[in-house]
């Protein structure tokens, strides 16, 4: 069930005042009803046995995730629902355990894994080397930047050049690394620099350009797809997508069986022709998907 975007994207947007800052629940949620429905998907005791007794005693393995983030994951009516959630049910279904997705803010995910808040994060991470470092990642998925602005594009803003425009993106994602890049190139140059706004939600994002506190958003390529067709063409994407890179799910680092459990089981669900219908359901376009799923690949 899809939710129309000026419920999800704008009016549920998860912070005061637009700054995303201090409103991201940190309860936990099921997934929607009906979000995890892609047809069987058998438990594989060989790889439901691989996860450690102490991720498994309780019957449910906790999940990391930033739902502001549609159609990756975001809630619905109260309930996590999205690409992220269906993939992650499916593949505790796999493993023989629930799948429970708490709400975090997006920064402090990654550091959840490492202090063992979290036993899992899925939530769009890219994998990069500099996450490597700290944490395993599977590969799942491939997406990369996508540039957004209000439709017709009125201040005929360029991927190449957004020297002295006015940029949201969300706190703590590889766009934000991509825009102080292109700020030392444009301050190095002698332009202006690009005013940039960090919001803590993706969602706080979307509301920023609609509303045009903003003449751009940079985000990945699902999601800002998914902003133009849920706002009825009131944002369009500038160019094609850069950077691609794969999402990786997280785990903590040298995570043995347990990674292995977990890559066993996405490329089972891909096999097993699953993997295409949660992406089907959720229109995300072939080009992003895998054929196999690794444990570490390089970024």
């Amino acid at each position: 069930m899809l939710p129309a975007f000026a419920l999800v994207g704008l009016t549920v947007a998860c912070g005061a005042g637009g700054s995303g800052a201090g409103d991201v629940k940190p309860s936990s949620s099921a997934a929607a009803p009906g979000s995890g429905d892609v047809g069987a998907v058998a438990k594989d005791d060989a790889l439901a046995g691989m996860v450690p007794a102490d991720v498994k005693a309780d019957g449910k393995i906790l999940v990391g995730q930033d739902q502001s983030y549609p159609p990756n994951e975001f809630q619905d009516n109260g309930k996590a629902a999205g690409f992220d959630v269906d993939l992650g049910t499916a593949i505790g279904q796999v493993l023989g355990v629930q799948m429970e997705f708490q709400n975090a803010s997006f920064d402090g995910i990654i550091p959840g894994i490492g202090s063992k808040k979290y036993e899992m994060a899925m939530s769009s991470f890219s994998i990069t080397s500099e996450r490597l470092q700290t944490v395993d990642m599977i590969s799942y998925y491939k997406a990369g930047t996508s540039l957004g602005v209000v439709k017709g594009n009125p201040d005929g803003i360029k991927v190449d050049d957004l020297c002295g425009k006015k940029v949201a993106v969300q706190k703590g994602t590889t766009q934000v690394e991509d825009l102080d890049k292109k700020n030392a190139a444009c301050t190095g140059a002698g332009k202006p620099a690009i005013d940039v706004t960090q919001l803590q939600a993706q969602t706080d994002v979307n509301l920023a350009l609609t509303a045009k506190r903003v003449q751009a958003e940079l985000a990945d390529s699902p999601v800002v797809d998914y902003a133009v067709k849920q706002t009825n063409g009131a944002l369009e994407v500038v160019g094609e997508p850069y950077d691609t890179a794969p999402y990786g799910i997280v785990l903590g680092k040298n995570s043995g069986d347990f990674g292995k459990a977990v890559q066993g089981a996405v490329q089972k669900l891909i096999d097993s022709g699953a993997y295409k219908k949660i992406l089907d359901k959720w229109g995300l376009s072939a080009a992003g998907s895998v054929t196999k799923s690794e444990i570490n690949p390089a970024s």
